[in-house]
């Protein structure tokens, strides 16, 4: 949250601008409880509310969440269209939106009432179906939060249409299917509209340095994780490389002791470690090859896919425990750098042209090296570590 902070005020939100941060994941629903509460105290039904970012940000899934929950008037699931959600920028090309439900006292005590009565729940005492959601959920992201509703909408027992003439037939005739009726969409009524405040989903801002444009619709699906990241540490020497599938290089040309690095990306992307003398090999030989990966399409694809651009950076240790810098390598990842207090590091850093390479000072997650299991003799690889899941609006039950 600090980082995020200190991110908005270099962009100048700052101060009355800013009102709140939230670390939410609109996948596994955590955070979201508490998102729509926040939303309700401080917007109410004041103004139009409209998700705003880059393209691949979250914003359709956000959508989405909000649509099912109780920011949402209680009608609304059943009559709008869901935002799509795909891993091609600029998929959301209307403005998608949903009516905002008017928090009265009643409401937001209702939903308060329900919201402490499910915290008093632990995983035990949910059902079978709850349980294998739950599941699903704690196998995408490691933090997990339900989102549930307060206010239902009633729905209408389904009354059965029944002519006997149409399902009569003589014995020399074959048996006719009844006439389908014509399915009518369901509409807001004007009363339910007139005054309503609305959530707007928005098409994603593309960012012209991201890596993600020079992609095919194949390769994005790669690179952007639909699954909880699982970081993975190494150990490298100087006159060693690491490289992020063909997407990203980085050299350890200078320094006294082994520096920890630790990249966080999809796990569908592979990461290979070299000597900096075989390096310049290994990328002709193997790009566009199955053992880097991405981008595919052998020699055809290479020529139209711009090369790599070198980016020199220079660091100083904090410790062994705790990174001094995240290098992100456009959005295809970052590499968080971990060396020995006042260890000072000379790197170099490769993006394919035309892609932006970032040093972020200080780190986004500072302690990312320390979740790794045991070294892998013979390699600079650690094992991997997941961390445990922890699901915010249930109560625990013994130790996590």
């Amino acid at each position: 949250r600090e980082r995020l902070a200190a991110a908005c005020a270099r962009a100048g939100l700052r101060g009355a601008a800013l009102v709140d941060i939230r670390l939410v994941s609109a996948k596994t629903g955590y955070g979201m409880e508490g998102l729509v509460s926040r939303l309700q105290r401080s917007w109410k039904c004041a103004g139009d509310v409209y998700l705003l970012g880059a393209t691949n940000s979250g914003k359709s899934t956000l959508f989405n969440t909000l649509l099912r929950s109780d920011y949402c008037k209680s009608r609304a699931p059943d009559i709008i269209d869901r935002a799509t959600v795909s891993p091609w920028p600029g998929t959301t090309l209307n403005l998608l939106k949903f009516p905002i439900i008017n928090p009265t006292c009643d409401r937001i005590f209702r939903r308060q009432e329900r919201l402490k009565e499910e915290a008093t729940k632990t995983e035990d005492q949910l059902s079978s179906e709850e349980k294998k959601y739950l599941n699903q959920l704690k196998k995408q992201g490691y933090l997990v939060g339900e989102v549930g509703r307060t206010f239902q909408q009633q729905k209408s027992s389904a009354e059965i249409d029944f002519d006997p003439d149409v399902l009569s037939y003589s014995m020399d005739e074959d048996p006719r299917d009844p006439p389908k009726k014509r399915e009518e969409r369901e509409e807001f009524t004007h009363n339910e509209v007139k005054d309503a405040r609305w959530c707007f989903d928005t098409p994603g801002i593309v960012k012209e340095d991201c890596v993600l444009n020079l992609l095919t619709e194949k390769e994005v699906k790669l690179v952007l994780p639909s699954h909880a990241i699982v970081p993975r540490t190494f150990i490298l020497k100087p006159g060693m490389v690491l490289f992020l599938a063909a997407l990203g290089r980085i050299d350890y040309l200078e320094g006294e002791k082994p520096a920890w690095f630790s990249v966080l990306a999809s796990n569908l992307l592979p990461v290979h470690v070299t000597t900096l003398s075989n390096a310049d090999t290994i990328y002709e030989k193997h790009t566009a090859q199955e053992f880097l990966k991405v981008p595919m399409g052998g020699e055809e694809r290479m020529k139209e896919f711009p090369p790599l651009v070198p980016q020199d950076i220079t660091l100083k240790g904090i410790g062994t425990t705790e990174a001094v810098a995240d290098i992100k390598l456009s959005s295809a990842g970052w590499v968080a750098v971990t060396a020995h207090a006042e260890e000072e590091l000379l790197l170099r850093a490769y993006t394919p042209k035309g892609t932006a390479l970032v040093v972020r000072e200080p780190p986004l997650l500072p302690y990312i090296s320390t979740i790794r299991g045991a070294r892998i003799p013979g390699t600079p690889a650690y094992r991997t570590k997941k961390p445990p899941s922890f699901v915010e609006n249930l109560r625990t039950t013994g130790s996590r």
